[in-house]
């Protein structure tokens, strides 16, 4: 395996080194140290399904190790590569490597997510993603230090995934929790009118009475009536009932969509998605958009993305043509059809090779189908100006 940049040794804390701290807790530890009223944005459905959805969406990428040559970046395929793209840590796969990043990202780490690097004589190990609750920043002069479980490491040795970085220190991220929390608190408090106007016991049916009878003078001549007269032993079994001293009114009391809940829960989902870049769909607002979902993967994911394939080139990479990229167009809405007629037509001209027309539809490799072939009766390509047409006189000089 290739050897990497970082050295992780753990740095054993003095007591002098820092005040010690207490922590208390309990079965309900998440909200102990929450301020009143606060809800973090895991809590809000819509925030947790579009960041699920972001963090799904790149743990389906594969991470390519590149390299900067004269003749364009190619793929290198060596032990390290296997490393981080198939088992970066051995008690998780890499799938839920990835989803850990990312929503610790997004919601539970506020913009930070930390990935402690195992090494042993210079040779990558484990990749372990670090709980948010066990880790803490701190400044020291120009860098800074990560405080993990009481044990301090440099910037340096530790592989630092940030999200909207702290005007104040560049170096941390701050999470979407101010753009968030208003829309999270207007949802929440939407969805519990809703559930409470669901609830409430509303009449559908009122019965007027001659208010002068002697029977409806106390609540026991009520309930007598009531129970003479409208209630009934079986379901659909018709009301008798004296017409000169009843009259039966059906009534239609609010429904949710004269208090226009819905409106303004759709309203707030649009906003949610608008602030985290996911296409509306996803949170169940409108239909499936083509476009949409590749401009997601353009934007949204692309940028995600970035950060983290920086961070891994940064802090596990010695050599400088080398660096980590995400197989964005493995995630782009391309139809069969689509990938057939673009690749056959790039095959056609000789720019890439049968099998890797094949590779793209998911077809095995087949042997013969590795050289550039151009469309003149499919010849190889280096052959390409032996045609008879090309050569005067029919190849005589």
């Amino acid at each position: 395996m290739a050897k990497v940049k970082i050295h992780s040794k753990r740095k054993e804390v003095r007591s002098s080194d820092s005040p010690a701290v207490a922590f208390f807790y309990s079965d309900n530890s998440d909200s102990d140290f929450c301020i009143p009223g606060y809800i973090s944005l895991d809590k809000c459905p819509e925030v947790l399904t579009a960041v699920r959805k972001i963090s799904e969406t790149i743990s389906l990428m594969t991470i390519h190790l590149m390299e900067n040559t004269s003749r364009g970046d190619t793929r290198i395929v060596n032990e390290l590569s296997k490393k981080v793209d198939i088992n970066p840590c051995a008690y998780m796969t890499r799938k839920k490597w990835i989803e850990a990043i990312i929503n610790n990202l997004y919601l539970y780490g506020d913009g930070n997510a930390v990935v402690l690097p195992h090494t042993q004589d210079g040779i990558l190990g484990d990749l372990e993603v670090i709980p948010p609750s066990q880790v803490s920043f701190h400044q020291a002069d120009y860098a800074y230090k990560v405080n993990i479980n009481g044990v301090y490491f440099n910037y340096d040795e530790v592989l630092h995934f940030t999200l909207n970085p702290d005007p104040n220190e560049p170096w941390r991220g701050r999470g979407l929790r101010i753009s968030l929390k208003e829309i999270s608190d207007i949802l929440r408090q939407d969805k519990h009118t809703e559930k409470m106007f669901m609830r409430s016991p509303k009449p559908s049916i009122i019965v007027k009475v001659d208010a002068l009878t002697e029977e409806f003078s106390s609540p026991k001549g009520r309930a007598k009536l009531l129970n003479d007269y409208v209630r009934s032993s079986e379901d659909g079994e018709p009301w008798l009932i004296p017409a000169e001293q009843f009259s039966v009114e059906q009534v239609r009391p609010l429904t949710i969509a004269d208090l226009a809940i819905s409106d303004s829960i759709k309203l707030n989902q649009a906003a949610i998605a608008s602030i985290l870049g996911v296409p509306g769909f996803l949170l169940g607002i409108g239909k499936y958009d083509k476009d949409e979902w590749n401009g997601f993967i353009k934007t949204t994911i692309a940028n995600a993305c970035t950060g983290i394939q920086q961070e891994l080139t940064n802090k596990l990479l010695i050599s400088p043509k080398w660096y980590w990229k995400f197989n964005l167009t493995s995630l782009l809405d391309w139809d069969l059809q689509t990938i057939s007629s673009v690749f056959g037509a790039l095959s056609d001209r000789g720019f890439v090779t049968g099998n890797e027309v094949r590779d793209r539809i998911g077809m095995s490799p087949r042997e013969g189908l590795d050289e550039l072939r151009i469309l003149e009766n499919y010849i190889p390509y280096d052959k390409s100006g032996d045609q008879k047409k090309l050569i005067q006189n029919g190849g005589e000089e």
